[in-house]
């Protein structure tokens, strides 16, 4: 339900009453709390010009044929029209909203402001931030905020959106009428202008259709005076957003607003950016698309010059962006051009970028590069078509939500593929580049008269900066400086883009040909002593087969998403790994063959080239375990076969380079440093240092740690790590068992089965720090303009196959407790029968390898239901509180982390009640009706993503793994059934496993604030006492326009 009001519509002494009812009426339905018992999940959100209730619900309920619609509807009614404004919710969301408004008010937070206030200054978009003023919060009662809800909540100023597996129109448009025929007429005092009730209408999407029922709203109608809304305003917005913007026009220098400077102690880099804002234009005509089209290619050509053949040398940039978009919340068309940098390299970087979009506009694209990315548009599009009975009904309905308040004709996938398919084979390159001059003007064309002037620069820059030798340094700019930067890039002569020599393939005929003969690859059994070289599960639609240079795979053939796929490679080691002499290696040298991007004889942008033509996106990754390598990839023109083809060349062929070392370590470097200006990161390390004992492989490398690493270190740490069994490679899509098979032998078998060097399988322990401790409890103080507090509490777990760090195999343990069955009475032969069979079922589930994977899941669904119920809704003392695991699969040790966000006079309190909850199971009893909500929400959570193939990768993950010996083809099988087996018992046990008690427990909490660290705790007691954040707090550019989600 989507309400056509938000901060826009504040008055002067209203900032942020939008965003307070959206808490109060969302928070106080009993109607929505009740549909969460289905295991339904509901949210909110308030931005510009709109507050959006959205909730997330299976079509009926698990043990029932009841359609679940018609409560949906009736909650959304509730929230929408009907809210209770109780004094006591009021209050409740009050302390909330006020601990929110300082969670949200991180660096990266007013960099965002910044941003939007210079975009916008001519506006309101620039003054009224949904998260409103502290001082106004702090006032307002339940009747001012009444009469806020009397003005703008009702039917005509609402949009409904159902999008889902509706096969029946006409019985949702009478549950639609039913639900909401009446709301509106009970208090009516002024006609509305509106033919019915309801007169905004109800957008559907049925995917089973060609053609849903996509409407779109009028904006046609008779405006309002403004002193007529503030009475009664019974028609909607004719405009969304109503106001006005400064459009990017070509005029003289002397209308050129000089660049701004945002400087803040707590920034760590340079970050530039230039705007140009236009009207949107409304994409309703194939004219329309064609332009859009033509857009996409030439600034795809921009993305992939800069972030490709630049990385192939040591850059003076960090990233370079150029971003073209259309927003719905701040109604325009903003292209961005940002820039981030190392603050010493700010004015090569700016020359950079600037020359690459004069290079751009002057010469355009080039007849490959036009091919090139038309081809990959094409083949992108045809695949969200051939996956439309796939997207989610969350995606769609964004993309219909956006589309309609953007003005945009609304089309389904296939629609959409069609539409581009038409208008393809006209497009030519003089219209590309001709189009495509025009977005680049405001840079290309800096300081012509004919240039559109920019709607603002904004640079963020820090106050000190670090220098080799000398350490930290003041950091100097001025907007003259910034010109002048602008300048030196729009003076040097430049040459148009060579033509690059694209591969079509990594790997030859004649090469395969001369690996198979080499290798000779085939399957070897399975199981070793079982003559079983293949082994297919029925059930799941799982082949497990194993190579003969002991290279294990697993794969499902999933029609979930046509024609794609998805292919992880899981090596075992990760950081775990990292010697005591080289911490770091393994995540240095990961970033190091990141950013080289080199196999074989190709460059860098040849591989990036390849990986365009074929549409696959790859990643690599290290974390504390395992280093992954993940390919999302399409079937079509041999897309799976060159996904194989590179990760061969990664695993046989891949190029290690100086320069790529020196730009990682130099990334790690910067992060390093920029720990300590950051409230959140700083808490969090303090605490993992601590807990473990100061074990860096959790953590980021130390500088020291990073200059003792050279590139060969880095080299052998991970490729020692890439042998045979110690790998695993998982994939899942929409292909054949002959060409997955195929691919399998041909790419992944003629990988040479062993290597020059032995992979060390052991690795240093990892220990939790003993107790007693002074580290237990430790706080971080951090000087900061504004007020904030976070803190973290952890403590160890088991892993997620019944591991501890001490050693102990949990199974043994709970396979002597009895089932507590033994002495009721049985004196009834059926009740014993019943008894035995449940006794049965509990002693299989506990014997289960899953066992602590799923009690434990459902343990922390309902610990973090008691924090969200206690810490914030029923004491007020947070608005963000969570409960986190960390099981790992192959370390034999787990910890939790409850993360809770404060402010400087509650975070006290909020860390202790925290414990409180955490502590209180035993007190306070776990109810049958929190588990079954837990096993409820876990369960649909699990059945709507089996339709990805990103979780069934998950899912096949260590199945042939033998540093995971417990995980088999039942952790997959059984699933299902272990969640609705589990019972508070078992819960139990699981619970405890968690180490909570003081000895085991540690806690650290972060203050940011001008006096942070000046004073002692007591002073700091109640939040009266301590000064609040004054003027505006702005959520920022991006998706932070909105407020946070409620929930």
């Amino acid at each position: 339900m989507e309400l056509h009001v938000g901060s826009i519509d504040e008055e002067d002494d209203e900032q942020g009453i939008a965003h307070m009812i959206e808490h109060v009426a969302f928070l106080g339905s009993k109607k929505r709390e009740k549909l969460l018992g289905t295991g339904a999940r509901s949210n909110a959100y308030t931005d510009f010009h709109h507050t959006v209730f959205h909730i997330h619900s299976s079509i009926r309920t698990k043990d029932s044929d009841d359609d679940l619609l018609p409560s949906a509807l009736d909650a959304l009614n509730e929230i929408a029209f009907h809210p209770k404004f109780l004094a006591s919710r009021v209050e409740k969301e009050r302390r909330a909203i006020l601990s929110e408004l300082q969670m949200m008010n991180t660096i990266e937070y007013r960099v965002d402001c910044q941003l939007l206030q210079h975009l916008h200054s001519e506006n309101k978009l620039s003054k009224r931030f949904p998260i409103g003023l502290e001082e106004q919060i702090k006032k307002w009662d339940a009747d001012k905020i009444r009469k806020f809800h009397e003005r703008w909540y009702f039917p005509a100023n609402a949009t409904l959106y159902i999008v889902g597996d509706i096969d029946n129109i006409s019985k949702t448009v009478y549950h639609i009428e039913a639900v909401f025929g009446q709301t509106g007429m009970e208090n009516e005092t002024a006609a509305a202008s509106t033919p019915s009730a309801f007169g905004a209408m109800a957008s559907f999407l049925v995917p089973k259709l060609a053609a849903g029922l996509a409407g779109s709203l009028s904006h046609d109608r008779a405006a309002v005076s403004m002193e007529q809304s503030k009475i009664l305003r019974k028609e909607r917005h004719a405009v969304r957003p109503p106001v006005k913007h400064s459009w990017s026009i070509p005029g003289n220098d002397e209308h050129v607003n000089p660049p701004q400077i945002f400087q803040h102690e707590l920034l760590q880099n340079f970050s530039i950016n230039m705007f140009c804002k236009i009207p949107v234009n409304k994409v309703r005509t194939y004219g329309d698309l064609r332009n859009v089209l033509m857009k996409r290619i030439f600034l795809s050509a921009l993305h992939f010059r800069i972030n490709t053949r630049y990385k192939s040398s040591n850059p003076p940039f960090t990233s370079i962006e150029l971003d073209h978009s259309d927003s719905g919340r701040e109604g325009c068309t903003v292209t961005t051009l940002t820039v981030n940098a190392e603050p010493q390299n700010w004015r090569s970087a700016i020359k950079v970028a600037v020359q690459e979009v004069r290079r751009l506009k002057m010469f355009g694209v080039t007849n490959g590069e036009l091919a090139r990315y038309m081809d990959a548009l094409l083949k992108d599009s045809e695949q969200l078509a051939a996956m439309i009975e796939n997207v989610s009904s969350v995606d769609n309905l964004d993309f219909i939500m956006e589309s309609d308040a953007l003005g945009h004709t609304v089309m389904d996938q296939r629609q959409g593929h069609e539409s581009l398919v038409a208008v393809a084979g006209t497009v030519t390159l003089e219209e590309v580049n001709s189009i495509g001059a025009k977005v680049l003007e405001f840079i290309s064309d800096f300081g012509k008269p004919s240039a559109p002037l920019p709607a603002a620069i904004v640079a963020c820059v820090p106050k000190k900066v670090h220098v080799d030798g000398i350490g930290e340094t003041q950091f100097g700019i001025t907007p003259s400086e910034i010109t002048a930067a602008i300048r030196t890039g729009l003076e040097e002569p430049l040459e148009p883009e060579p033509e690059l020599e694209v591969p079509k393939e990594l790997i030859s005929s004649s090469q395969l040909q001369e690996l198979q003969l080499q290798c000779r690859p085939s399957f070897i059994p399975v199981v070793p002593g079982v003559n079983t070289t293949k082994i297919y599960d029925k059930e799941t639609g799982i082949t497990q087969r194993r190579l003969s240079n002991g290279i294990p795979v697993n794969y499902k053939v999933s029609r979930n998403e046509a024609r794609g796929g998805v292919m992880r490679l899981i090596v075992g080691g990760g950081r775990a790994a990292e010697m005591p002499d080289s911490r770091g290696a393994v995540v240095l040298g990961v970033r190091t063959l990141s950013e080289g991007g080199r196999v074989g004889n190709f460059s860098r942008e040849q591989v990036e080239l390849f990986c365009v033509n074929h549409l696959i996106n790859c990643s690599l990754e290290s974390t504390e375990e395992f280093i992954c390598m993940e390919f999302r990839f399409t079937l079509r023109d041999n897309g799976m076969r060159a996904a194989f083809q590179l990760l061969h060349m990664v695993l046989e062929h891949s190029v290690w380079l100086d320069d790529a070392f020196d730009r990682a370590r130099q990334l790690y470097l910067s992060y390093y440093r920029s720990i300590p200006k950051s409230l959140e990161r700083s808490t969090a390390h303090k605490l993992m240092l601590a807990m473990l004992n100061g074990d860096e492989r959790f953590v980021e490398p130390t500088p020291l740690s990073l200059e003792n690493l050279t590139l060969k270190l880095v080299r052998d740490a991970v490729m020692n790590q890439f042998v045979g069994d110690n790998m695993e490679v998982n994939i899942v899509g929409d292909f054949s068992e002959e060409d997955i098979e195929s691919c399998i032998l041909d790419y992944l078998g003629t990988v040479r089965a062993t290597r020059d060097f032995e992979i060390a399988h052991g690795f240093s322990p990892v220990i939790f720090r003993p107790f007693p401790s002074d580290l237990q409890f430790q706080r971080v103080f951090l000087k900061d303009t504004d007020e904030r507090a976070c803190a973290y509490i952890a403590g160890p777990a088991p892993n997620r196959w019944g591991f501890t760090s001490e050693g102990k195999d949990l199974f043994n343990y709970i396979q002597n407790i009895s089932t507590g069955s033994d002495e009721q009475s049985k004196s009834e032969e059926s009740h014993a029968e019943r008894e035995d069979a449940q006794n049965s079922l509990q002693r299989r589930f506990r014997s289960h390898p899953l066992f602590f994977a799923i009690t434990m899941g459902l343990l922390a669904e309902i610990i973090n239901s008691r924090l969200f119920t206690t810490v914030r809704d029923s004491l007020g003392l947070t608005y963000d509180v969570s409960f986190e695991l960390n099981l790992f699969d192959r370390l034999k040790l787990g910890w939790y982390v409850i993360s809770v966000t404060s402010t400087p006079g509650k975070v006290y309190k909020a860390v202790d009640a925290c414990k409180n909850v955490l502590r209180g199971l035993h007190s306070n009893k776990i109810a049958q009706r929190e588990l079954d909500r837990a096993k409820r929400t876990l369960l649909m959570r699990h059945e709507a993503e089996t339709k990805s193939n990103a979780y069934w990768l998950g899912l096949l993950a260590h199945l042939q793994a033998a540093s995971v010996p417990r995980k088999d083809m039942s952790c997959i099988k059984d699933l299902t059934s272990l969640y609705e087996a589990a019972t508070t018992a078992d819960i139990y046990l699981a619970y405890e496993q968690l180490k909570i008690d003081e000895s085991s427990l540690y806690s650290c909490i972060g203050i940011a604030g001008a006096q942070a660290g000046e004073e002692t705790p007591a002073s700091v007691e109640e939040e009266e006492s301590i000064e609040g954040l004054h003027g505006v707090i702005s959520p920022g550019r991006g998706l932070s326009t909105m407020t946070r989600p409620t929930t």
